[in-house]
């Protein structure tokens, strides 16, 4: 099983955007700059998240994105099927068509590991990952001394 980048980026900045949207929006080329991804590719990701209903956006100056309801009503596995990733740990993409046209051996045993993967990214909300004090870290060391109370606050009310 392998979560490519748009499954990995998409989390991201799903995060990233909960960590710093509080009742403002987020800018896409600030979530680009905090976190590496390109510009280009964040606006093909929250298009697919916006028709999903993650996060809405809104134009003009001082515009981005904003998460389109609580944290805590985001699981990781939405954001997953938001970009149309797969969590797969079979070989044939659960068809059982692995062996010759037919179900192999240990097909069973790898969609099962598929079906607890998703169970166990269905149980992590945004709200989880914001919550953990790693992940708290890494905003201030991404915000340096630019990290202030307003930000620490929107996460307490989150």
């Amino acid at each position: 099983m392998r979560l490519t980048t748009k499954g990995r980026y998409a989390v991201t900045a799903m995060l990233d955007l909960a960590l710093n949207a509080g009742s403002n929006p987020v800018a896409l080329a600030d979530i680009s700059a905090r976190q590496g991804i390109s510009l280009a590719y964040l606006e093909q990701l929250f298009s697919l998240l916006r028709k999903r209903g993650l996060v809405s956006s809104v134009r003009g100056p001082g515009g981005g994105y904003l998460l389109s309801r609580a944290g805590e009503d985001i699981c990781v596995a939405h954001i997953i099927d938001a970009v149309d990733e797969v969590l797969d740990a079979t070989g044939c993409r659960g068809l059982a068509n692995c062996h010759g046209g037919e179900e192999c051996l240990t097909h069973h045993l790898w969609a099962d590991l598929s079906h607890q993967i998703y169970k166990f990214l269905s149980q992590i909300s945004l709200e989880d990952l914001v919550q953990r004090s790693e992940v708290r870290r890494v905003l201030e060391r991404q915000h340096g001394s630019d990290v202030n109370e307003s930000i620490i606050g929107n996460l307490a009310v989150s």
